[in-house]
């Protein structure tokens, strides 16, 4: 499990070519907001980006075999996960809980202030 203000050292995710690709080598100076969801869960799917559009406004990797979910000690799904661009690990809000998304803003906030 992963502690505030921890360096992450990386986040091991596959792309839909089927392969690896480090989050923390891949984006190294900046600061990253992981969206991690399930699209059998029907809160998730009704809340994300549809797969519908042209272009997705952000890129997509999966967390094959949970590893991410677990390395950050989700609670469930949605689960929104900050790094900071020195690769610390900034915070971990689930979306289910109550005031979720003012949490959210709040974290994105202090992180946007670290890079400006």
């Amino acid at each position: 499990m992963q502690k505030e203000n921890e360096l992450i050292e990386s986040i091991l995710v596959h792309n839909f070519n089927e392969s690896e690709v480090d989050l923390i080598q891949k984006y190294r100076g900046k600061p990253l907001l992981i969206i991690i969801y399930n699209n059998q869960c029907l809160g998730c799917t009704g809340r994300a980006i549809p797969f519908t559009i042209d272009e997705l406004p952000f890129p997509i990797y999966l967390d094959c075999g949970r590893s991410v979910y677990d390395q950050f000690d989700s609670l469930g799904t949605p689960q929104w996960i900050l790094i900071t661009k020195d690769g610390l690990f900034s915070r971990s809000i689930f979306g289910s809980q109550d005031g979720a998304q003012n949490r959210l803003m709040y974290a994105l906030q202090q992180v946007n202030e670290q890079v400006n």
